[in-house]
């Protein structure tokens, strides 16, 4: 059976029947209280949601730990599949929301109000969870806005300056080798596709789209294969690491100083906290070095959304409480306080984050500089099967930085492009 999907469609029969119900049931039609029930792993959400209870007893909410990302999805879609068992409310990474709706397992939110909401985040982020369409598939809760994280004292040393293009960035490390030849700017990783999929949005790449009832795929297109030669030129020519981030060399590196940049996103201080804590206070970060300059942009790594699945009886009363969650100044700042994330609400996002973390010290202003970057993040589309682009680029970027070629780079772009385009016409999709 050929699969299509149209963004901004109608809702399906069995959703719209749902709606329906939802609606009556929040008439009063029902004695007590409406009681949902929440499938996410943020740290501590039960905490955020007992402010929501005890402030409304009408609407309760129930949250039930799930492992995070695949485990969760994959549970999900076999209850929508079975027709029982789905929770109301799913936490949902961005890349993630095509598969979820393309295999009917959430519910439109435009028709009870959603896009409204549309004017408290970032049109990038935004444009995550509508897929560029009408219909609004869920609330974004965090981002990932990507930055520039730096040893400021070693920059010093050496007499560098922070790069601002990505051409600034190539001389900078083009410096650091020169002046240092224990030490590199930065590591291309091929073991994070959501850190190349970050930079290729920056640079105006969307890897999917959508086409009437057909989607199409744009891997391999100018935007990231530009990115892919930049990085494969710097690796081929020895002036920037191949070692993949995490591993035990990568974290050594950013104690010892042998590693003394990273391209990485708002939550990057818990990262180098908790892999080089001795290095607290020199650290600074910066928006990302730009393809133009003119232009301010960047990319998203990570970040989820709140979205109501369609076998709910209640998406107003549902929407309601995520509008709260995701946008309300106490339920954003409770978040963050308890989940530690970096909001995807622009403006509770600068209430809630008024203070440095503590690893940035030396930087009060990190949070300001953080809310300016996030505001210039990229339209970027995900596709319904991001997962097999993900792992086509861990496979085909790591026997290219292996390599060390730029040709292997550019390459590895068409490779996964291929493998894209071929599992969406096995799985039934119309591709053009």
């Amino acid at each position: 059976m050929r699969k299509s999907f149209r963004a901004g469609a109608a809702l399906t029969v069995a959703t719209a029947a749902m709606l329906a119900t939802g609606c009556s049931a929040g008439s009063g039609a029902e004695p007590g209280p409406v009681e949902l029930t929440y499938w996410a792993w943020a740290p501590e959400l039960d905490k955020v949601v007992e402010v929501w209870n005890e402030e409304n007893p009408d609407i309760q909410v129930t949250v039930q730990k799930q492992d995070g990302g695949d485990p969760a999805i994959t549970k999900l879609l076999t209850a929508i599949k079975a027709g029982n068992g789905a929770p109301d409310l799913i936490q949902a990474e961005y890349q993630k929301i095509p598969t979820l709706v393309s295999s009917d397992a959430l519910t439109d939110l435009a028709p009870v109000g959603a896009g409204d909401l549309a004017g408290n985040f970032a049109d990038g982020v935004w444009s995550s969870v509508t897929l560029g369409g009408d219909s609004v598939y869920a609330v974004p809760q965090d981002s990932g806005p990507m930055m520039f994280f730096y040893r400021e004292d070693i920059f010093n040393e050496l007499g560098l300056t922070v790069p601002t293009t990505w051409d600034e960035y190539a001389e900078t490390a083009r410096a650091v080798r020169a002046a240092d030849p224990t030490k590199f700017l930065g590591t291309f990783s091929a073991n994070d596709a959501g850190w190349f999929t970050g930079l290729s949005q920056q640079a105006g790449a969307s890897w999917w789209g959508i086409d009437g009832e057909a989607w199409t795929v744009g891997v391999d297109e100018e935007p990231t294969q530009k990115v892919a030669e930049f990085w494969g030129g710097l690796v081929e020519e020895g002036v920037i690491d191949n070692t993949p981030m995490y591993t035990p060399e990568w974290n050594a590196g950013l104690n010892d100083g042998s590693r003394i940049a990273w391209t990485g996103a708002v939550w990057g201080p818990g990262v180098l906290g908790g892999n080089a804590p001795d290095t607290a206070g020199l650290w600074k970060v910066a928006p990302l070095p730009q393809w133009d300059a003119s232009t301010p942009a960047t990319g998203n790594w990570g970040g989820s959304s709140t979205g109501v699945t369609t076998q709910s009886e209640h998406p107003e009363e549902a929407l309601e409480f995520i509008t709260w969650l995701n946008t309300d100044p106490e339920a954003v700042a409770a978040l963050v306080e308890t989940s530690g994330i970096y909001p995807a609400d622009t403006a509770s996002a600068a209430s809630a984050l008024s203070k440095a973390p503590g690893f940035f010290g030396n930087q009060p202003d990190f949070y300001d500089v953080a809310a300016d970057i996030a505001k210039t993040v990229k339209p970027f589309t995900y596709g319904p099967n991001a997962n097999v682009t993900y792992s086509a680029y861990n496979d085909e970027f790591a026997k290219a930085a292996d390599a060390r070629s730029q040709a292997a780079f550019v390459d590895a772009v068409a490779v996964m492009q291929k493998i894209t385009v071929d599992d969406l016409e096995k799985a039934g999709f119309t591709v053009k």
